[in-house]
């Protein structure tokens, strides 16, 4: 079965969608191929719409979702997004 990655920001456009290319960057890098990342905005942040979300520190202070996350101090930092995504991707057995 596919796994699936949500990256989440408040619109669902453009911070999500940056998440989500760098976020498939990271994923080629390791090896994983059998992961689905795609970009929302937060009111798709339900349980059960993906098996990782992702998104930024200021939407998690305001998010309640119990469920696997990854949260970012900053999108745009590359060495955190890949560190994290590791983490993530060892950590829910997504490989």
């Amino acid at each position: 079965m596919r796994k699936k990655i949500l990256a989440i920001c408040g619109s669902g456009l453009g911070s999500s969608f940056l998440v989500q290319m760098n976020i498939e960057k990271v994923l080629k890098e390791l090896g994983v191929n059998n992961v689905e990342v795609e970009h929302a905005d937060v009111g798709s942040a339900v349980v059960g719409a993906a098996d990782i979300f992702v998104f930024a520190k200021d939407i998690a202070e305001g998010l309640r979702l119990d469920a696997p996350t990854v949260v970012l101090e900053s999108i745009i930092d590359m060495d955190e997004l890949r560190t994290k995504i590791t983490q993530a991707v060892e950590e829910y057995g997504l490989t």
